[in-house]
């Protein structure tokens, strides 16, 4: 212990005297964080040198973006803010992906970054990044951070590590940097600052919903003729399913979702009526068009959900004669009336919103609502559904069917397996096809569409959940984005299985380009995409790394080898080759109308 003075207040500033450093891991370790992903680099020692006594676990990864997506992972299943350690400058530069995918998800994280010494501000030391400004490299990060500080003297760590966890995870969630110089983290001080925060809660009392306003929009529900409730991601990060399946359930609401809405009720539920817009069916977009109440929650009404918000698809809020009416309800007010003209709007916490909704609900109509007209309309579209997509589904050909790795791996799973996904075929089809049967079990990039997210997302999914099943149905672009992820995954024996779709391209894309140019240029890996045997093997890579690593060779070999890699326990990659089929659609995409503005057809146009 030592005792020191404040030179202006003359207060005792006496604490245990430690380095900024291993202040922060105790403030870590404090705030009961288990897990830290990163990379080492010189700035960022100290810190590491600080953890190797702890209980947390630093989670090495050969590439930062591996390490931004799978904290992005961890946090969507712990449901609060994950931490990654970078290195200055490419190592911040490498996370950048993966910190952006997770804010436009709105996942909460906070990036502690390091940085060139302070006192070389201005003398262009190795590796700063400086062509704008000195000690720029926070600003890197400010376009899709919810903030970016810069940490420019030892005594305002704690502080500002504070505020960076409850900004992160308060209202809409989301990404924040700590970027920090190395003579910060070796700074020694006294514990005061840190003894400070350590007496704040821990977390914040969200924003609920008076009881008055509960009543409108209750009673807007009960005298609707044709009302839909829309649900987005908001719903998974206030972890509000419970909440929500018993508000529908009493108020007899049908319920459309977004792509990230998806698993917030189980898909048989037999008032899910699937994804709306580009990928939705003609079930679930027809029904959102022929609402008279939509009651949205959670979500941003965004565009391939909503098909480009063209009319006559999906949603024909706010157009002449539109007899649609929006009830919307989400955390951050920037979101309501931001794509649709709103009528009822209120900033609350979804889980908080519905405990109050349901209790008055209950008060209003304590008999509820049945609507067993749209419930036996939804039985009978989700079983000619399955029947139109049978052939494919049972398909013997080889390369496989898409529907028949979806089928097949469903049957694999146990209801609360994790699925992560990643662009193409592994997150549309899924969105529309894949049965989700626990909520919060399907973690999905959304507003980025990162290729890449899904392998890396699997290991911080395993790690935040070890009993689980965590499986990645991916495509071969995507798993091949940062293959390097299979080391971690093997040196921390995570049970990860990778199930690669393999049609030997950049499939939505050449798909897109070979309807609207007539060639697949640039889109498509060596061989031809009907032949996706030609391409890399990614079963021999995985064996490289020291996973297991499978080929699939006829269709009837999935189910078995899926299930015993299940059942092993070990890090495995499954390689399938499939046929570059497109996702069925009955939506809209308005980038079809840039490529064929005058065709009739071009929103119903597959990619």
């Amino acid at each position: 212990m030592t005792q020191s003075f404040d030179p202006v207040t003359g207060r005792s500033t006496s604490g245990e005297s430690k380095t900024v450093a291993e202040h922060v891991i105790d403030f870590l370790v404090r705030r009961e964080v288990k897990h830290v992903f990163g990379l080492c680099g010189h700035t960022n020692i100290a810190v590491l040198a600080a953890m190797a006594e702890s209980p947390i676990e630093f989670v090495t990864v050969r590439h930062e973006q591996v390490a931004a997506h799978a904290a992005d992972a961890y946090a969507r299943v712990q449901g609060k803010a994950s931490v990654v350690l970078c290195h200055l400058s490419p190592g911040i530069t490498n996370a950048t992906t993966g910190v952006a995918n997770a804010a436009l998800d709105c996942i909460p994280m906070v990036v502690i970054a390091g940085d060139i010494p302070s006192h070389y501000y201005g003398k262009h030391p190795h590796q700063e990044v400086n062509l704008h400004a000195d000690a720029a490299q926070w600003e890197i990060y400010r376009p899709f951070v919810k903030r970016a500080w810069r940490v420019d003297r030892p005594d305002l760590m704690a502080e500002i590590l504070e505020k960076a966890f409850h900004l992160a995870e308060s209202g809409q969630p989301g990404p924040v940097l700590v970027n920090v110089p190395m003579d910060v983290f070796s700074a020694t001080i006294p514990s005061d600052t840190f003894d400070r925060v350590a007496q704040n809660s821990r977390a914040l009392h969200k924003p609920s919903m008076d009881d008055e306003t509960a009543r409108v929009i209750v009673e807007a529900l009960a005298t609707a003729q044709a009302p839909v409730a829309y649900i987005g991601g908001g719903i998974l990060l206030a972890k509000a399913s419970e909440e929500l399946r018993a508000f529908v359930e009493h108020m007899g609401l049908p319920v459309a979702h977004s792509l990230m809405g998806k698993g917030a009720l189980r898909d048989d539920h037999p008032l899910v009526m699937g994804m709306t817009g580009f990928w939705g069916t003609t079930l679930v977009n027809q029904s959102c068009l022929d609402a008279d109440t939509v009651f949205a929650i959670g979500t941003r009404f965004k565009e391939a959900d909503c098909s480009s918000w063209y009319p006559n698809y999906t949603f024909n809020i706010g157009e002449k004669n539109s007899k649609t009416r929006v009830i919307h309800i989400d955390i951050e007010p920037q979101e309501i009336g931001r794509n649709y003209p709103t009528e009822i709007g209120v900033v609350a916490d979804a889980k908080a919103a519905l405990r109050v909704l349901n209790r008055v609900a209950r008060e209003l109509y304590p008999e509820g609502f049945k609507r067993d007209q749209k419930r036996a309309e939804i039985a009978t579209f989700r079983e000619a559904f399955k029947e139109s997509n049978q052939e494919m589904a049972t398909s013997a050909a080889f390369p496989m069917m898409p529907e028949r790795i979806l089928a097949d791996t469903r049957k694999a799973l146990p209801e609360d397996a994790i699925i992560t996904t990643d662009v193409g075929w592994n997150k549309n089809g899924v969105g529309q096809q894949f049965d989700i049967l626990t909520p919060g079990s399907i973690l999905t990039p959304g507003g980025f569409a990162t290729m890449g997210f899904g392998p890396s997302g699997a290991i911080g999914a395993k790690l935040a959940v070890p009993d689980r099943v965590v499986i990645s149905l991916v495509g071969d672009g995507g798993f091949g984005q940062n293959p390097s992820m299979l080391a971690t995954a093997v040196e921390l024996n995570l049970g990860i299985v990778w199930l690669v779709m393999n049609n030997n391209a950049f499939g939505t894309i050449a798909g897109l380009q070979k309807a609207h140019f007539g060639l697949t240029y640039g889109t498509t890996f060596s061989g031809s995409p009907d032949a996706p045997t030609n391409g890399p093997g990614y079963a021999e890579i995985a064996q490289a790394y020291g996973a297991k690593g499978v080929r699939i060779t006829a269709a009837d070999e999935l189910l078995p080898a899926l299930k015993a890699a299940i059942a092993s326990n070990e890090p495995t990659v499954l390689d399938v080759p499939m046929i570059n089929n497109p996702t069925p659609t009955t939506g809209h995409w308005n980038i079809l109308d840039i490529y064929a503005p005058d065709k009739e057809t071009a929103g119903h146009v597959a990619t």
